[in-house]
Protein backbone atom coordinates (compact mmCIF):
# COMPACT_ATOMS: atom_id res chain seq x y z
CA UNK A 1 0.00 0.00 0.00
CA UNK A 2 1.31 3.43 -0.92
CA UNK A 3 0.87 6.03 1.82
CA UNK A 4 -0.09 9.59 0.93
CA UNK A 5 2.65 11.88 2.22
CA UNK A 6 1.57 14.98 4.11
CA UNK A 7 3.55 18.08 4.91
CA UNK A 8 7.04 19.02 3.81
CA UNK A 9 9.74 16.53 2.94
CA UNK A 10 11.91 15.73 5.94
CA UNK A 11 14.30 13.14 7.28
CA UNK A 12 12.54 10.11 8.76
CA UNK A 13 15.34 8.60 10.83
CA UNK A 14 13.36 5.52 11.86
CA UNK A 15 13.28 4.37 8.24
CA UNK A 16 17.09 4.20 8.17
CA UNK A 17 17.40 2.05 11.29
CA UNK A 18 17.78 -1.71 11.35
CA UNK A 19 14.40 -3.42 11.89
CA UNK A 20 15.78 -5.37 14.85
CA UNK A 21 16.85 -2.13 16.52
CA UNK A 22 13.30 -0.78 16.28
CA UNK A 23 12.05 -3.97 17.93
CA UNK A 24 14.72 -4.29 20.60
CA UNK A 25 14.52 -0.64 21.71
CA UNK A 26 10.89 -0.57 22.97
CA UNK A 27 10.68 -4.27 23.88
CA UNK A 28 11.82 -3.96 27.56
CA UNK A 29 9.38 -1.09 28.13
CA UNK A 30 6.55 -3.07 26.53
CA UNK A 31 7.24 -6.03 28.83
CA UNK A 32 7.52 -3.82 31.92
CA UNK A 33 4.28 -2.00 31.11
CA UNK A 34 2.38 -5.24 31.59
CA UNK A 35 3.10 -5.07 35.32
CA UNK A 36 2.50 -1.37 36.06
CA UNK A 37 -0.78 -0.17 37.53
CA UNK A 38 -0.43 3.62 37.74
CA UNK A 39 -1.53 6.27 35.25
CA UNK A 40 1.67 8.27 34.87
CA UNK A 41 3.95 5.51 33.52
CA UNK A 42 1.84 4.37 30.52
CA UNK A 43 0.93 7.98 29.76
CA UNK A 44 4.63 8.92 29.66
CA UNK A 45 5.44 6.04 27.31
CA UNK A 46 2.46 6.94 25.15
CA UNK A 47 3.84 10.45 24.76
CA UNK A 48 7.32 9.03 24.07
CA UNK A 49 6.01 6.71 21.35
CA UNK A 50 4.00 9.53 19.75
CA UNK A 51 7.07 11.77 19.74
CA UNK A 52 9.24 9.04 18.19
CA UNK A 53 6.70 8.31 15.45
CA UNK A 54 6.01 11.92 14.55
CA UNK A 55 9.73 12.74 14.55
CA UNK A 56 11.08 9.61 12.89
CA UNK A 57 8.34 8.12 10.69
CA UNK A 58 7.17 9.30 7.29
CA UNK A 59 4.05 11.40 7.69
CA UNK A 60 1.02 9.91 5.95
CA UNK A 61 -2.75 9.96 6.18
CA UNK A 62 -2.70 6.48 7.69
CA UNK A 63 -0.31 7.58 10.44
CA UNK A 64 -2.44 10.57 11.39
CA UNK A 65 -5.67 8.53 11.40
CA UNK A 66 -4.07 5.76 13.44
CA UNK A 67 -2.51 8.01 16.08
CA UNK A 68 -5.15 10.74 16.05
CA UNK A 69 -8.32 8.65 16.02
CA UNK A 70 -7.80 4.91 16.41
CA UNK A 71 -5.53 4.95 19.47
CA UNK A 72 -7.60 7.55 21.45
CA UNK A 73 -10.81 5.70 20.58
CA UNK A 74 -9.26 2.41 21.73
CA UNK A 75 -8.24 4.03 25.03
CA UNK A 76 -11.80 5.27 25.63
CA UNK A 77 -13.46 1.94 24.75
CA UNK A 78 -11.03 -0.19 26.78
CA UNK A 79 -11.13 2.20 29.75
CA UNK A 80 -14.93 2.16 29.92
CA UNK A 81 -15.06 -1.59 29.37
CA UNK A 82 -12.64 -2.42 32.17
CA UNK A 83 -14.22 0.16 34.46
CA UNK A 84 -17.58 -1.59 34.10
CA UNK A 85 -16.01 -4.93 35.01
CA UNK A 86 -14.40 -3.73 38.25
CA UNK A 87 -16.15 -4.93 41.38
CA UNK A 88 -17.94 -1.99 43.09
CA UNK A 89 -16.95 -3.54 46.42
CA UNK A 90 -13.45 -2.13 45.92
CA UNK A 91 -14.81 1.13 47.29
CA UNK A 92 -14.47 4.69 46.10
CA UNK A 93 -16.76 7.62 45.44
CA UNK A 94 -19.79 7.05 43.24
CA UNK A 95 -19.51 8.69 39.81
CA UNK A 96 -22.57 7.17 38.12
CA UNK A 97 -25.43 5.35 39.84
CA UNK A 98 -28.21 3.42 38.11
CA UNK A 99 -30.41 1.57 40.56
CA UNK A 100 -28.24 -0.87 42.48
CA UNK A 101 -25.33 -0.51 40.04
CA UNK A 102 -22.66 2.13 40.65
CA UNK A 103 -19.54 3.26 38.84
CA UNK A 104 -16.92 4.48 41.29
CA UNK A 105 -13.91 6.67 40.73
CA UNK A 106 -11.57 3.82 41.74
CA UNK A 107 -13.10 1.56 39.08
CA UNK A 108 -12.75 4.33 36.53
CA UNK A 109 -9.10 4.80 37.52
CA UNK A 110 -8.43 1.10 37.04
CA UNK A 111 -10.12 1.20 33.63
CA UNK A 112 -8.20 4.26 32.46
CA UNK A 113 -4.90 2.79 33.67
CA UNK A 114 -5.60 -0.42 31.76
CA UNK A 115 -6.58 1.47 28.62
CA UNK A 116 -3.48 3.66 28.74
CA UNK A 117 -1.26 0.64 29.41
CA UNK A 118 -2.58 -1.29 26.39
CA UNK A 119 -2.42 1.83 24.20
CA UNK A 120 1.19 2.48 25.25
CA UNK A 121 2.21 -1.09 24.43
CA UNK A 122 0.44 -0.91 21.08
CA UNK A 123 1.95 2.46 20.16
CA UNK A 124 5.45 1.34 21.12
CA UNK A 125 4.98 -1.62 18.78
CA UNK A 126 4.07 0.85 16.02
CA UNK A 127 7.64 2.22 16.15
CA UNK A 128 8.85 -0.88 14.36
CA UNK A 129 5.62 -1.93 12.70
CA UNK A 130 4.89 1.29 10.82
CA UNK A 131 8.46 1.92 9.68
CA UNK A 132 9.60 -1.55 8.62
CA UNK A 133 8.81 -3.68 5.59
CA UNK A 134 8.43 -7.43 5.81
CA UNK A 135 11.31 -8.05 3.42
CA UNK A 136 13.74 -5.94 5.48
CA UNK A 137 12.66 -7.67 8.69
CA UNK A 138 13.28 -11.09 7.16
CA UNK A 139 16.69 -9.99 5.87
CA UNK A 140 17.62 -8.66 9.31
CA UNK A 141 16.49 -11.87 11.01
CA UNK A 142 18.56 -13.94 8.57
CA UNK A 143 21.67 -11.75 8.78
CA UNK A 144 21.80 -10.66 12.43
CA UNK A 145 19.94 -13.45 14.25
CA UNK A 146 20.98 -16.20 11.81
CA UNK A 147 17.43 -17.46 11.31
CA UNK A 148 17.49 -20.09 8.53
CA UNK A 149 16.51 -18.41 5.29
CA UNK A 150 14.22 -21.33 4.49
CA UNK A 151 12.03 -20.28 7.44
CA UNK A 152 12.31 -16.55 6.90
CA UNK A 153 11.50 -16.41 3.22
CA UNK A 154 8.82 -19.07 3.50
CA UNK A 155 7.11 -16.88 6.11
CA UNK A 156 7.55 -13.82 3.87
CA UNK A 157 5.92 -15.66 0.96
CA UNK A 158 3.00 -16.59 3.22
CA UNK A 159 2.60 -12.97 4.39
CA UNK A 160 2.49 -11.76 0.79
CA UNK A 161 -0.48 -14.03 0.17
CA UNK A 162 -2.70 -11.72 2.21
CA UNK A 163 -2.73 -8.65 -0.09
CA UNK A 164 -2.98 -10.93 -3.11
CA UNK A 165 -6.07 -12.57 -1.66
CA UNK A 166 -7.54 -9.10 -1.17
CA UNK A 167 -6.96 -8.19 -4.82
CA UNK A 168 -8.36 -11.49 -6.06
CA UNK A 169 -11.43 -11.10 -3.87
CA UNK A 170 -12.08 -7.69 -5.40
CA UNK A 171 -11.71 -9.13 -8.93
CA UNK A 172 -14.16 -11.92 -8.10
CA UNK A 173 -16.70 -9.46 -6.73
CA UNK A 174 -16.42 -7.30 -9.86
CA UNK A 175 -16.86 -10.37 -12.05
CA UNK A 176 -19.99 -11.37 -10.11
CA UNK A 177 -21.34 -7.84 -10.43
CA UNK A 178 -20.79 -7.83 -14.22
CA UNK A 179 -22.62 -11.16 -14.53
CA UNK A 180 -25.48 -9.92 -12.38
CA UNK A 181 -24.86 -12.47 -9.62
CA UNK A 182 -26.74 -11.27 -6.55
CA UNK A 183 -28.43 -12.76 -3.54
CA UNK A 184 -28.08 -12.30 0.19
CA UNK A 185 -24.75 -11.30 1.67
CA UNK A 186 -23.92 -14.77 3.15
CA UNK A 187 -24.70 -16.37 -0.22
CA UNK A 188 -22.43 -13.90 -2.03
CA UNK A 189 -19.61 -14.71 0.38
CA UNK A 190 -20.09 -18.46 -0.16
CA UNK A 191 -19.88 -17.98 -3.95
CA UNK A 192 -16.45 -16.36 -3.61
CA UNK A 193 -14.91 -19.22 -1.60
CA UNK A 194 -14.32 -21.66 -4.46
CA UNK A 195 -12.76 -19.20 -6.97
CA UNK A 196 -10.69 -17.62 -4.20
CA UNK A 197 -9.41 -21.03 -3.13
CA UNK A 198 -8.63 -21.96 -6.74
CA UNK A 199 -6.72 -18.70 -7.24
CA UNK A 200 -4.76 -19.30 -4.05
CA UNK A 201 -3.77 -22.79 -5.17
CA UNK A 202 -2.65 -21.51 -8.59
CA UNK A 203 -0.58 -18.77 -6.95
CA UNK A 204 0.99 -21.25 -4.52
CA UNK A 205 1.98 -23.49 -7.42
CA UNK A 206 3.59 -20.59 -9.26
CA UNK A 207 5.51 -19.52 -6.15
CA UNK A 208 6.68 -23.09 -5.53
CA UNK A 209 7.90 -23.45 -9.14
CA UNK A 210 9.70 -20.10 -8.96
CA UNK A 211 11.43 -21.10 -5.70
CA UNK A 212 12.46 -24.47 -7.15
CA UNK A 213 13.82 -22.77 -10.26
CA UNK A 214 16.03 -20.61 -8.03
CA UNK A 215 17.27 -23.66 -6.05
CA UNK A 216 15.58 -22.47 -2.87
CA UNK A 217 16.76 -24.61 0.04
CA UNK A 218 19.50 -26.37 -1.92
CA UNK A 219 22.31 -24.66 0.00
CA UNK A 220 22.73 -23.69 3.68
CA UNK A 221 22.89 -19.97 2.86
CA UNK A 222 22.14 -17.59 0.02
CA UNK A 223 23.50 -14.29 -1.22
CA UNK A 224 21.31 -11.20 -0.92
CA UNK A 225 20.79 -8.43 -3.44
CA UNK A 226 19.97 -5.97 -0.65
CA UNK A 227 21.61 -6.22 2.77
CA UNK A 228 20.30 -4.77 6.03
CA UNK A 229 23.42 -4.18 8.14
CA UNK A 230 23.62 -3.16 11.77
CA UNK A 231 25.21 0.29 12.09
CA UNK A 232 26.48 2.28 15.06
CA UNK A 233 23.37 4.44 14.92
CA UNK A 234 21.29 1.34 15.64
CA UNK A 235 23.27 0.66 18.80
CA UNK A 236 22.98 4.31 19.85
CA UNK A 237 19.22 4.29 19.26
CA UNK A 238 18.68 1.11 21.29
CA UNK A 239 20.84 2.27 24.22
CA UNK A 240 19.27 5.75 24.22
CA UNK A 241 15.75 4.33 24.19
CA UNK A 242 16.61 1.96 27.03
CA UNK A 243 18.06 4.84 29.04
CA UNK A 244 14.97 7.00 28.50
CA UNK A 245 12.72 4.08 29.39
CA UNK A 246 14.62 3.44 32.62
CA UNK A 247 14.42 7.15 33.49
CA UNK A 248 10.66 7.16 32.92
CA UNK A 249 10.18 4.17 35.22
CA UNK A 250 12.38 5.70 37.91
CA UNK A 251 10.60 9.04 37.81
CA UNK A 252 7.08 7.66 37.50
Amino acid sequence: MTAVALGPSRTAFLLRLNPLAKIAAPLPAMIALVFVRDLATPLAFLVLAYAALFAGARWSARLFVLLGAVVPLAVIVVSLGFALWVDPARGGTDVVRAGTWTLTDSALTVGVATGLRLAAIMTLAFIGGLTTTGADLVRALVHQLHVPYRIGYAALAAIRFVPRFGRELEVIRLAHRVRGVGGFLPLRWIRTVVPLLAGGIRHAERVALAMDARAFGAHPDRTERHSVPWHHRDTVFVLAFWAVSAAVFLVA
